[in-house]
This record gives C-alpha cells, sequence and structure tokens, in this order.
C-alpha cells in the first residue's frame, strides 16, 4: 500500500502504516483478563472468609458428641 491509496475512514498512514485514529469521545474501557481474574478471587476470598450469608439447609445443631463413647471396660 503505498500513500497514494486513501486510508478508510478512521484510520490513517503514519510511517507508511495504517493506524486507526484516535476518537475525541470516551470509549467504556474493556477490562482486562488480570482484572477479571481479580474480581473472581476476591468473591472467591470473600466467600471464604465472610460467607455468603446462611443458606437454611443445615438443620440444628445437636446436643449429643460426634465422638462415639468408648466402651466400658
Amino acid at each position: 500500500m503505498s500513500r497514494g491509496n486513501r486510508a478508510p475512514e478512521g484510520f490513517v498512514y503514519v510511517r507508511s502504516h495504517l493506524r486507526r485514529k484516535p476518537t475525541g469521545r470516551a470509549r467504556g474501557r474493556r477490562l482486562s483478563g488480570w482484572t477479571i481474574a481479580a474480581l473472581v478471587a476476591g468473591v472467591w476470598l470473600w466467600g471464604q472468609v465472610v460467607g455468603f450469608g446462611g443458606s437454611g439447609d443445615e438443620g440444628p445443631a445437636s446436643s449429643e458428641t460426634s465422638v462415639s463413647e468408648s466402651a466400658n471396660r
């Protein structure tokens, strides 16, 4: 592509390369992969440390001991 060719709309030739023109309007930034990974890790940590609240699936705690009693000798 030589400089004689016209660049498509929204593009410009810079040092014999086709570049996208910067736009004046503010576009929303896309989240990078590291940002998404950090958000997922934060939610996971929140669930481990604080928890997401009672789900109601657990029954009432029993007063019986969980360890079996030893047999009388």
